[in-house]
């Protein structure tokens, strides 16, 4: 099983007014963060995807093995990003791993978790589960690559998750509620 973690980091972070992906927490970047737990996972590829000024987020990424690719159209939204990530994984990939990097409690561990029940069910979506609904990070199988490629705007890959519910492996992550979108979130969560 061949898996590429991909975070999703191209965004100009409008609510908070400034880049999250480089809002500090416990002396490194939300970037950086996310990126050293996608690169402790038994991911066997990272890849991040980067637009609102990659330059600078780039250099934050410097010593991982993390492969950038720069999505030219972020402004379009996320859906562009996916759509970049996706052409961008190796044809070796049996399945695409979408991350962001402002959920503060991401850990490797969970990310293994997602990995290893993929591994049992690897023709079915696995996601994480909190506040009452199915998120990233998420695991897609190839097989749903199609799917994502079709994602527009700021839509996400939850539209892709959604149409597949019945067949859809939930990991239940509570954590994953504190994510960082505005001055107020990095208060209350860093």
């Amino acid at each position: 099983m061949n898996i590429t973690a991909v975070i999703l980091a191209a965004g100009g972070s409008s609510r908070l007014g400034r880049p999250k992906q480089l809002v500090q927490f416990q002396g490194r970047s939300l970037l950086r963060r996310a990126a050293e737990a996608a690169c402790s996972s038994r991911a066997d590829e990272v890849l991040t995807v980067l637009g609102h000024d990659a330059p600078g987020m780039r250099s934050d990424l410097d010593g991982l093995r993390v492969r950038v690719v720069e999505n030219p159209l972020w402004r379009d939204g996320i859906g562009s990003s996916i759509r970049h990530a996706i052409t961008s994984i190796s044809p070796a990939s049996d399945g695409a791993l979408l991350m962001v990097c402002d959920q503060v409690r991401l850990t490797a561990g969970h990310l293994n978790a997602l990995i290893d029940a993929f591994g049992r069910t690897p023709d079915r979506p696995v996601a994480s589960a909190y506040s009452g609904s199915a998120g990233v990070p998420a695991l897609f199988p190839r097989a749903l690559f199609g799917e994502l490629l079709l994602l527009k705007g700021d839509r996400g890959a939850k539209r892709v998750l959604l149409a597949h519910a019945e067949e859809l492996v939930t990991l239940p992550w509570p954590d994953g509620t504190l994510d960082v979108d505005t001055a107020g979130d990095v208060s209350a969560h860093l």
